[in-house]
């Protein structure tokens, strides 16, 4: 990815962008100079304060405890001055200027040509690494060549503690805009970074922390090895907030200084600052015996392994425009690069939502990480599915206490967290996505499904299908009404334009899927390993009697379905509302969650994100293939997309239906979602989620693959833009290849021992050996349905008593209309406002 023009107006955006992160460690695309910026960031995967959530109106149970991440010191600045004067990027005369980010080892370089003030032209080329392979270490080389004329320079190198939204120059941060925007982090009123180490001495320098509330502690270190040939002179300079080792130089026409900075964080729930700032003298002594060269060579090694399993190839077909596909190419590539960065050293801590690149939702961890993270690790990276499955499982006492809170057996994970604790303050769009327990266990069953690992399963996956299973039986209950059916109710599914609801099809059907697995789990304990059987009946007092509920409960759940529109309802209630006509809903009322109050949009059949449709994704072979496209046909168009997390899906599931150009059309939403900032907010951090989608469309969507059952299944839905499609991924320990083109469908395994692969294409079964790859000819590509994004949609239908739904689009009073106060002062009638009545 190469920036060749520096542009002041989309600072926020290239920050994010440009950021170089490892999962564990995240520094934005700053500058190193410091000057110009949106918003620094330096951000440790669960590094956060606490505060307390102060409701104007509480109730038992509410969230009481704020988690935010934090902006860690800031030890990505050099800072040059030539002649005395400040290098500024936003002001500077620049005869040249290039950025790139290389996917192929995770560098950042900068090459730049300043003319100064006096007239003197100077060459500055930079460079950013963080560590793939040293999770604590970032790497950053400072080259300054005088190309015309002699001149003193100087090279500060810093470590500066930001808070508050303030640069060194207490210049407010234009990422504090006005607003409510409950996507965006909350700013903290008081000191977060307490000062405990401080200290610049030989060519290191330090400073250490603990935050207020939650006590964590941090140490960051940074190293320093200047190369000139002419004599520098160092001076160093430490205070409680910023440390500096500043650089004097007499450069002469023709030569070059070149500043190696390495730099080491080191993070902690508890322990004391002095032994982390240990730990810090530690990794900074290593990367100073390898070098600078050794990190970069090392780095190069890890990306080509990564690379190699979880590169996804596309080609042009033949007729259609080659540099379009080629485009599409390298976006997917930085999707899939950025995945890398959000998760690779994440070790055992969630993945948030936006990953390491930004404070936006507060670094929480959401149920994206199960959902859409999770599955492209599982089948690329299955180590680092099974770090994010292991932290989940750490969280399980948390879980439990939550759910003894909400009045339930078993345990219930937070919607919305960093250490465990639920951080949802709003409970309706939040905590009553009950769903998140299925998503966590559809997670860990899908892993073990593709990777064999019942170790696993038997040393800490057990537990969590147990205690969510139990929540779920506690929490729904059963009901007859000419039959006997188990009812979920009081809660919200994905989309969350639609709240507190009883019978949420998703939920329900998740549910389900989650009490069968953990009867299965609980037999093939039993059958297995009878030793593990026995100590988890006596550590969580189970009975045989509450596994065959579970079954009743499971083969009992009620699945809406409405007979008049042939369609599963989203709830019991949701067909009652009449439709939220988003044709005729302007671009500047969008997203609608910014504009108009929650219950206006309750009120209505309209969506954040898929949601029934979502379950017909990861539930598929529980729904017939008419009953998906009528689902897809109805819930498409009242689909606002507001979410990132909703494209991918309708992608996936268009091309199952036979919408192949609407697939197409909603993959390419997924895949710029950043590139392009299609949401308006790639400033406060990229979409992980949405990235790890774009994978899910690839190769759950064109790719046709499904995992359900004992072996991998393929049926392709190929774009007519792309010739072919290649992929991999790792079935039960062996690399499988995959090559799609309109003809056929080709399976190659890694490895010349490798154990033989059952797989089936298109219902029929097959058996891939190692030498010996499989070519398998298509008979098409399923059905190809006419449509387009933007088609006059379909909407409101007659429901199955008969009423017909009717569709509309609610009229928001405007910003410029009179207030109340203004009319009663001319003693005119308050006018009626209409958002009760949709037009017909």
């Amino acid at each position: 990815m190469v920036e060749r023009a520096y542009d002041p107006d989309d600072l926020g955006v290239t920050e994010t962008l440009f950021t170089v992160a490892n999962g564990y460690l995240g520094m934005r695309g700053n500058p190193a100079e410091g000057r110009d910026a949106y918003a620094h960031g330096t951000f440790v995967n669960g590094f956060h304060e606490t505060w307390p959530i102060r409701h104007a109106e509480a109730a038992f149970g509410f969230a009481r405890t704020g988690q935010t991440i934090v902006n860690v010191p800031d030890a990505k600045l050099m800072k040059l001055y030539v002649d005395d004067e400040p290098l500024t990027i936003g002001t500077a005369d620049l005869e040249h200027y290039e950025r790139s980010l290389d996917f192929r080892d995770g560098v950042l370089r900068r090459s730049l040509v300043w003319r100064t003030p006096s007239g003197k032209r100077v060459k500055v080329e930079s460079s950013r690494m963080v560590s793939m392979t040293q999770r604590h270490l970032a790497v950053m080389t400072f080259e300054v060549t005088m190309l015309e004329g002699d001149a003193p320079i100087v090279i500060s190198s810093q470590v500066l503690n930001r808070q508050d939204g303030k640069d060194e120059y207490h210049v407010s941060s234009q990422s504090m805009g006005e607003g409510v925007d409950p996507r965006k982090a909350a700013s903290f009123d008081d000191r977060v970074l307490l000062p405990r180490l401080s200290y610049a001495r030989h060519d290191r320098m330090m400073l250490g922390y603990m935050c207020a509330n939650s006590k964590m502690t941090i140490a960051v270190g940074a190293d320093h090895r200047l190369e000139s040939e002419d004599e520098p002179e160092v001076i160093l300079r430490d205070d409680e907030d910023l440390t500096k080792m500043v650089f004097r130089v007499e450069a002469r026409e023709g030569r070059t200084v070149r500043l190696e900075k390495t730099v080491a964080y080191h993070t902690s729930r508890g322990v004391p600052v002095r032994e982390l700032a240990d730990r810090c003298d530690r990794t900074l002594d290593r990367a100073a015996l390898h070098g600078v060269a050794h990190y970069h060579a090392e780095q190069r090694a890890w990306f080509d392994r990564f690379w190699s399993a979880a590169d996804v190839e596309v080609e042009a077909a033949d007729g259609t425009d080659v540099d379009e596909t080629l485009a599409t190419q390298q976006a997917i590539r930085f999707n899939l690069f950025s995945l890398a960065q959000a998760s690779a050293r994440a070790d055992q801590q969630g993945v948030p939502a936006k990953g390491v690149t930004g404070s936006g939702y507060e670094g929480h961890y959401f149920w994206d990480s199960e959902i859409y993270v999770a599955p492209f690790l599982t089948y690329t990276q299955p180590h680092l599915a099974r770090n994010l499955l292991h932290f989940r499982t750490r969280m399980l006492p948390a879980a439990r206490h939550r759910a003894r809170e909400m009045a339930q057996s078993g345990a219930l994970f937070p919607w919305r967290t960093i250490n465990g604790e639920e951080a949802s303050a709003y409970y309706a769009a939040g905590t009553a996505q009950v769903h998140i327990d299925a998503d966590v266990s559809y997670a860990l069953t899908q892993y073990v499904a593709a990777t064999g690992d019942t170790g696993f399963l038997v040393r800490d996956g057990i537990d969590v299908l147990v205690e969510t299973s139990r929540m779920y039986v506690d929490l729904g209950f059963w009901r007859s009404n000419g039959s006997l059916s188990f009812h979920i109710h009081g809660v919200t599914g994905p989309d969350e334009y639609t709240t507190v609801v009883n019978n949420n099809l998703f939920t329900n059907v998740m549910a389900r899927y989650n009490l069968e697995q953990a009867v299965a789990a609980v037999e093939l304990l039993r059958a297995e390993h009878p030793v593990e059987h026995a100590r988890l009946v006596g550590r969580l007092h189970l009975g045989d009697d509450e596994v065959e509920e579970w079954r009743r409960c499971a083969a009992g759940m009620h699945i809406p379905f409405d007979e008049g529109l042939g369609i599963h309802p989203q709830d019991d209630f949701f067909l009652d509302r009449e439709v939220w006509d988003l044709s005729r809903t302007p671009d500047e009322l969008r997203p609608l969650l910014l504009h108009y109050h929650p219950l206006v949009i309750y009120r209505f059949q309209v969506l954040k994100q898929a949601d029934v449709v979502l379950a017909l994704f990861l539930q598929g072979d529980r729904f017939t293939a008419a009953e998906k496209r009528a689902d897809f046909e109805y819930y498409d168009p009242i689909t606002t997309g507001d979410s990132t997390l909703s494209a991918v899906v309708q992608s996936v599931m268009a091309a199952e239906v036979g919408y192949h150009e609407v697939a197409f059309q909603y993959f390419l939403q997924s895949l710029y979602v950043d590139l392009c900032n299609l949401h308006g907010n790639t400033v406060d951090g990229l979409h992980i989620a949405s990235t790890g989608g774009v994978w899910s469309a690839l190769v759950f969507g064109f790719g046709g693959m499904r995992d359900r059952g004992p072996r991998l299944s393929f049926d392709p839905r190929l774009p007519d833009a792309w010739g072919r499609l290649r992929f991999a991924v790792t079935w039960r320990g062996t690399r499988v290849r995959v090559e799609l083109t309109e003809a056929a469908i080709s399976f190659t395994l890694d490895g010349d021992d490798a154990p033989d692969v059952e797989i089936a294409v298109a219902g029929r079964e097959h058996v891939v050996r190692a030498g010996a790859p499989l070519v398998v000819a298509l008979d098409g590509h399923g059905d190809r349905l006419s449509g387009h994004l933007g088609d006059e949609p379909q909407l409101g239908g007659v429901r199955s008593d008969g009423t017909r739904i009717t569709a509309g689009v609610p009229d928001p009073i405007s910003f410029e209309d009179p207030t109340y106060a203004e009319i009663l002062a001319e003693e005119e009638e308050l006018p009626a406002i209409g958002p009760h009545v949709p037009q017909s």
